[in-house]
């Protein structure tokens, strides 16, 4: 009798144990799905495979001539991602890397995927034509009845054929007036903002020539610097045997504001934004491509410098234009250097004024908050932020591309003058690594800044104002797991 009691008391504390086991590992166990799933199948069966390609075709079209035109890899993915579900297609993936992009249907188990890539080998700031591409997009997925797919075809390769807004002419200008913005900021004399606007029209005339020659970009960026260093050692040289240009008593600026221009503190940024959203293998190539841009300009700038000093010009190169920068100044500047952005990536003229608003705008912003944010990269993101913003809300209100007053708003803040710094102290330090390290610091800070608050600002006007779902599977790339 006493065993079968003894049995019964074992059983039922088992039970108790396994119930209280059971309801512990309820409190910790998942009881949903992932928020991110891992993997989902496609469920695009019926399509036809005719009008499988030939949405294939539109989008690989579409997204290759956004990239080649400056826009960003995750707005690619998502625009991508919007014509093929505005035409019945739920399950394409799209691969961008620097130079190629793909497009991949799972039709289903009993159609074969259909998987095609296609090779950017063009790559340029045209931001005239990527607005058109952008309202040809509008029109398509913003519609109940989306255009006939060859009919869009159409419309996009004619788009694309169009011929720019302006000569090359009207680009080399815009050069001009961008590197005279960089030495405004500064407050320096007139004699050497013109000295600086020719110097800069120069480079960009020789880097489009040897463009046309196929010259590989590392050499054509060494030639514009040995163009622009040239003539400031002329100047040098003028001094030495006594004759003095009115105003011309720093012939650094020239260096130092034609190199700027030359520099790829807007690829710094680019490549900063890219690796934020998570497109990793873009974002390195874009980092090798502005390395290799700047060793060119320093192989420039040391072949020039070296000749100079081996014959006896007595050349003195500073790192600096000027103590600081004030408000006046700096935003007059800034916006001569938002107009020289808008010219030199084909904005149309309608449309130049809202870029040097901006881009005086965002730096009055930075210029504000810079004395309470010194930490490096705090006041360049605050501003990128705002200008994120900005840029969101003109594409929404005037379909301009939200890249183009982004970028012409933080233009005046790229990092170019501290990438310049560290390229100098590299050539002439005996010991570079320890000089180039702070200016080195500051330029990736700087840029993570703009690029870090570009995004964020983006994001939340988007959160704002209404974010689809495009958009959201294209910022996927950066999220953990949950």
């Amino acid at each position: 009798m006493s065993d079968g009691i003894n049995d019964r008391q074992s059983v039922h504390r088992r039970r108790v144990r396994q119930s209280l086991i059971e309801l512990a590992g309820g409190a910790i166990r998942g009881a949903g799905t992932p928020t991110q799933i891992i993997s989902v199948v496609g469920g695009d069966d019926a399509l036809s495979q005719r009008h499988a390609r030939l949405v294939i075709d539109l989008c690989l079209r579409a997204g290759e001539s956004m990239l080649a035109t400056g826009a960003s890899a995750s707005d690619v993915v998502a625009t991508v991602l919007r014509i093929s579900d505005a035409y019945g297609i739920s399950a394409m993936h799209v691969d961008i890397t620097f130079t190629s992009i793909t497009v991949s249907i799972h039709r289903g188990m009993n159609e074969d995927p259909l998987s095609v890539m296609r090779i950017v080998r063009v790559r340029t700031t045209d931001y005239t034509r990527l607005q058109a591409v952008y309202l040809l997009i509008d029109e398509i997925a913003g519609q109940e009845e989306p255009l006939d797919v060859e009919t869009a075809r159409d419309r996009l390769t004619a788009i694309l054929a169009s011929p720019h807004p302006y000569r090359h002419w009207v680009v080399a200008a815009g050069q001009a007036v961008l590197a005279s913005g960089v030495v405004v900021m500064f407050d320096v004399s007139i004699v050497l903002v013109l000295a600086t606007a020719i110097t800069a029209a120069s480079s960009h005339l020789i880097v489009r020539r040897l463009s046309k020659w196929s010259v590989p970009g590392f050499f054509a960026q060494m030639a514009a610097a040995i163009a622009t260093t040239t003539i400031a050692v002329f100047i040098f040289w003028l001094r030495s045997v006594g004759i003095d240009l009115p105003g011309s008593n720093s012939p650094t600026v020239i260096v130092i504001a034609g190199i700027i221009t030359l520099l790829s503190g807007v690829g710094l940024t680019a490549s900063a934004r890219d690796a934020i959203d998570g497109y990793y293998v873009t974002a390195t190539a874009r980092g090798m491509e502005v390395l290799m841009l700047t060793l060119g300009l320093a192989v420039g700038i040391s072949l020039v410098l070296g000749f100079a000093l081996r014959i006896g010009i007595p050349v003195t190169i500073a790192t600096s234009l000027g103590d600081r920068i004030g408000l006046v100044s700096g935003t007059v500047g800034a916006m001569l250097i938002g107009v020289g952005f808008a010219l030199t990536s084909y904005v149309r003229l309608r449309l130049v004024l809202l870029m040097a608003v901006a881009a005086g705008g965002i730096f009055a912003v930075y210029s504000t908050v810079l004395p309470f944010a010194t930490q490096p990269g705090l006041a360049p993101g605050i501003a990128g932020t705002v200008a994120g913003v900005v840029g969101y809300l003109a594409y929404r209100w005037v379909k301009v591309p939200e890249g183009a007053v982004t970028m012409a708003g933080i233009i005046s803040l790229i990092p170019g003058l501290a990438v310049y710094r560290a390229l100098y102290g590299f050539m002439d330090a005996e010991f570079a690594a320890a000089d180039t390290l702070p200016p080195v610091v500051m330029a990736l800070a700087t840029g993570i800044g703009l690029a870090a608050g570009t995004t964020i600002g983006g994001f939340g006007a988007r959160r704002l104002f209404g974010f689809d779902r495009q958009a959201k599977l294209a910022s996927q790339r950066s999220r953990a797991p949950r």
